[in-house]
């Protein structure tokens, strides 16, 4: 057990330094500029708590997580399938490939227009935002994993004679399953930093409203400043969240030796 908190000690050690080291350049710079709008880190910590005690912290907050959590999950379900069809049937790549990579290199935020005149001013339009934005990645990742499949692998599929289905559920999808994760874990992050975009811009909740709406009510530096640090730290534990699917045997089977 002390070896094991001790491992943990000294993975987290250099980054919780590091980020230590940027905190003390950060208040020190605000107190050699004497900035009177710029916030210390302390100031930052005290927003913070502002918003916690008033509840508008974890309102804005959950706010922006059910339209990832929609806007995502939506993507999921649509990408995977679509990515498994492209990367097995050639005509579907063939046809569709074009399109994709035509719609992929488009700005999630030049949607923004878009999707307001669709669906109006409401949680429909970062959800759509959302999708638009994570949906390729995911699309992407999903058929080059299938056409990176080893031959070994289906060979050895064929040599037992196991049907479509088996071939599917058996092989095809656990070898798949390390690039779909690579896929959500893009995915994922685009898609957070896309609903904080559109929350400034559409919306009158969620984290993304919260910055704007401190910057207009007088200058509320260090609450905007703390909508960013959360905004970070949540993309985070997401990320993380989304890390622990690939320690999973059923994801890692492929590569196991």
């Amino acid at each position: 057990m002390k070896r094991a908190a001790m491992s943990k000690v000294k993975r987290v050690l250099p980054a919780a330094t590091v980020i230590a080291i940027l905190i003390a350049i950060w208040w020190l710079m605000v107190v050699v500029t004497q900035s009177a709008i710029f916030p210390t880190p302390w100031q930052v910590m005290t927003g913070t708590l502002e918003l916690a005690r008033n509840g508008t912290l974890w309102a804005d907050i959950g706010a922006s997580l059910m339209r990832v959590g929609l806007g995502f999950s939506l993507a999921v379900c649509i990408a995977v399938p679509l990515g498994l069809w492209m990367g097995w049937v050639r005509g579907a790549f063939s046809t569709l490939n074009p399109i994709f990579q035509i719609l992929r290199p488009i700005s999630p935020i030049a949607w923004i227009p878009i999707a307001i005149l669709w669906f109006g001013v409401g949680d429909a339009s970062p959800i759509f935002l959302i999708f638009m934005s994570s949906v390729f990645p995911m699309v992407v990742q999903t058929t080059a994993g299938v056409h990176t499949i080893e031959q070994r692998y289906l060979r050895a599929a064929e040599n037992f004679g196991v049907s479509r289905y088996t071939l599917f559920s058996r092989v095809i999808i656990p070898a798949v399953l390390p690039q779909i994760i690579v896929g959500m874990r893009i995915g994922l992050g685009v898609a957070w930093l896309v609903v904080v975009a559109a929350e400034m811009i559409a919306l009158r909740s969620g984290l993304g409203y919260l910055i704007i709406d401190s910057r207009n009510a007088g200058n509320r530096y260090d609450l905007v400043v703390a909508g960013m640090v959360i905004i970070g730290l949540t993309g985070l534990l997401l990320d993380g969240a989304m890390r622990r699917l690939e320690r999973l045997k059923t994801v890692r089977w492929r590569y196991a030796r």
